[in-house]
């Protein structure tokens, strides 16, 4: 019998006393622990909890990530009931009422990146009339998403402390693959065309305790800000004291997840809704609203609660979870939403999009291309002034077909003539024109960010640097992505130091570009005691880590940059194990992307170097002591290869004085100082400066 059933037995004991005292026997299916094959209503025992299930539930289910938890057993005196969430739905209300201009702008917007927004003009005049809706707009959304997609981002994961080296190595080769599982590069993509559109995008990081076989994992998803409600007035979403998240679900998949809702299902609140070409029926669909709020304890501690409910009905709620109840849903304390806005708008945690400041200009733009098909289509059908008394069969005069049309009397040109259509004057495609101009700077969709170039240009180099040139706002929005991309990895740390329990295995590619198999567990996340320094306990280490964030996938300004950093660090000698201790000196003042990698490295090399070194004289000592011996030569060999060895050491574009070059019994084969690299370069730039050579 397991603890729930014993809790449920007691607590039915005590609602139903023996027979001596109530004239009612417990049944004798209730004593043993088990369940008849038809039990009164509303009697139940609570199965058994799977491995890695929702607490309170018998259902292994996920919180926010499309979550479907159980009813669950709970105490009789529930800290979240029907008052509670009324209260709740009352709040909500209100945050709805304050994002109302918001949600009307995020609809809006969606009209205009689908080239549908003449729908928000009532117009009587445009009735019936071309409806033109050019696509420059869109053309400069989907370029900005291509620069999004092109700097895709890479975690690296840097120790605070040199007792957290070894765990942050691991984390930042098992961060992509967890990513990878999740599926980011979709979710990345999806919250990026809603950051341009909207102005914000919202990712959601939670845990699935369903996903693997009921072993959990992380899941991370786009998150529609249609569907978020938070307090008006607060700048960053971490200070809202309530956090609402909304979604749809089916009537009938509603009731068979949470068998309490049976009767209760309907839609009784009203969403936001996008405006689309055909109408969507929800009549058979409920919303079910995911309640996240914060509760400080007595000792001042913050932590987070979760409850999701639908019509006033609770489906689960972590505060009646005794697990759950005083520490908190999820260890870290926080909304598991990060908002990444475009354009920060005060007193918000959304901001604006480039639809909100181009929207005027390409209406300008749709309005003149209006008037000029307007006029091509008047000027392509001809169209006559006809007077009463013309005697014209107008029938005839309107077919085209009709070769030859009567006319009764004589026509003049006061009865009969030509209307002329007057021709666009050059001013008005002109305007056009600049407002298309207008529209491009407005976004920095100039022509060489897509490839094109003027004056003649034809440098491949040239045009890569003026194409990074023309992406300042494009890597200035990385630079904003990035950091939010950083606080996703760093509650992705957190939900692993927290469910983690058992110890995974990750397929990586190891720095050899072979695979590598990884395991990793909580354990090397959990805190350490302290050690005992002058009879004084020192307090618990907890391993916290620093993210960076670079481009896994960089544009062709930058490959061509860092491949010609790297052709320089090789000819400056950086890679030559002699010049380790040089290159590191050179290294601590230099800085551009990857300098950690090139760093270790070098540390590599000069290791190998010492190891060399240390080999060849161990040889030279042995070989003389050989000599001494058996009266051989042997010493002569171990000096060449010992001359071999510091030649191998300074190679590879170093800067050694080597004079000759030598094989490997150490004879001379060549002059190398004449005809190094180095040499016939700098004879080059010399001969260059010299306006005196002849």
């Amino acid at each position: 019998m397991t603890m729930d059933e014993k809790e449920l037995l007691r607590q039915l004991s005590e609602r139903y006393p023996p027979q001596e005292e109530s004239g009612q026997q417990i049944p004798d299916w209730m004593m043993q622990g088990r369940q008849p094959a038809q039990m009164p209503m509303g009697m139940q025992l609570l199965p058994e909890r799977p491995e890695g299930a929702m607490p309170g539930t018998g259902l292994p289910q996920s919180a926010g990530a499309d979550s479907s938890l159980g009813e669950g057993a709970f105490d009789e005196e529930e800290a979240i009931g029907e008052d509670e969430v009324r209260k709740a739905n009352d709040l909500l209300q209100k945050y709805k009422a304050g994002k109302a201009a918001l949600d009307k702008r995020i609809i809006e917007n969606e009209l205009w990146f689908r080239m549908g927004h003449w729908k928000n003009y009532e117009n009587k005049e445009m009735q019936g009339k071309p409806k033109p809706s050019s696509g420059w707009l869109f053309n400069s959304i989907a370029n900005k998403h291509a620069d999004a997609m092109d700097n895709y981002p890479e975690p690296n994961v840097l120790p605070r402390a040199e007792d957290d080296e070894k765990t942050a190595k691991a984390l930042s080769k098992i961060l992509p693959t967890v990513l990878e599982q999740c599926d980011y590069e979709t979710v990345y993509s999806d919250t990026w065309w809603r950051k341009l559109k909207t102005g914000t995008g919202v990712k959601g990081v939670f845990w699935d305790p369903a996903a693997r076989g009921g072993l959990g994992e992380i899941c991370i998803r786009s998150v529609n800000l249609l569907m978020l409600y938070w307090e008006p007035g607060v700048e960053d979403i971490q200070d809202t004291p309530h956090l609402f998240s909304l979604s749809l679900m089916d009537n009938d998949r509603l009731e068979g997840r949470y068998p309490q809702m049976a009767g209760h299902t309907g839609s009784s609140m009203d969403v936001a809704k996008y405006i689309h070409d055909d109408s969507i029926d929800t009549s058979d669909k409920s919303v079910v609203v995911d309640w996240y709020y914060k509760k400080a304890l007595e000792g001042g501690q913050t932590v987070l609660h979760y409850c999701k409910y639908c019509n006033g009905v609770v489906l689960y709620a972590s505060e009646n979870d005794p697990q759950y109840a005083q520490r908190g849903f999820y260890d870290h304390g926080k909304y598991p939403f990060v908002f990444d806005p475009l354009f920060r708008e005060e007193d918000s945690p959304a901001g604006f999009g480039y639809i909100d400041v181009m929207k005027d200009t390409q209406t300008a733009i749709d309005e003149m291309n209006h008037a000029m098909d307007e006029n091509v289509k008047l000027a392509a059908k001809a169209r006559y002034v006809l007077s009463d008394t013309a005697g014209v069969n107008e029938e005839e005069l309107a077919d085209f077909g009709k070769d030859i049309v009567h006319v009764v009397g004589r026509l003049t040109d006061d009865s009969f003539r030509p209307l002329q259509t007057n021709v666009l004057s050059g001013n008005c495609i002109s305007y056009r024109d600049a407002r298309v101009s207008e529209l491009k700077e407005i976004s920095g969709n100039r022509d060489v960010s897509q490839g094109g170039t003027t004056s003649g240009l034809t440098a491949a180099s040239a045009i890569a640097a003026l194409q990074e040139a023309g992406s300042k706002l494009s890597r200035d929005m990385l630079k904003s992505a990035y950091r939010t991309f950083a606080k996703e990895c760093y509650l992705v740390i957190e939900l692993m130091r927290q469910f983690y329990d058992e110890e995974r295995v990750y397929r990586i590619t190891g720095e050899s570009g072979g695979v590598e198999y990884v395991p990793f567990s909580n354990a090397m996340l959990q805190a350490v005691p302290g050690g005992n320094v002058g009879g004084v306990q020192l307090g618990d280490h907890e391993p916290v880590f620093d993210i960076t964030v670079s481009a896994a996938k960089k544009s062709t300004f930058s490959r061509l940059s860092q491949n010609e950093t790297a052709k320089e660090c090789y000819q400056l000698g950086f890679f030559a194990p002699a010049n380790a201790d040089a290159a590191l000196a050179a290294l601590e003042m230099m800085d551009f992307e990857g300098i950690e990698k090139v760093r270790e490295r070098v540390s590599q090399n000069g290791t190998l170097y010492q190891q060399l070194q240390q080999m060849a004289q161990q040889m030279q000592k042995m070989a003389a002591i050989i000599d001494q011996q058996n009266g051989t030569n042997v010493s002569a060999a171990a000096n060449a290869a010992g001359r071999a060895a510091g030649a191998a050491g300074t190679g590879g574009g170093g800067t050694a004085d080597a004079k000759s070059a030598t094989n490997s019994l150490g004879d001379v084969v060549g002059e190398s100082g004449s005809n190094s690299m180095a040499t016939k370069a700098a004879k080059r730039a010399m001969d260059v400066n010299n306006p005196n050579k002849e």
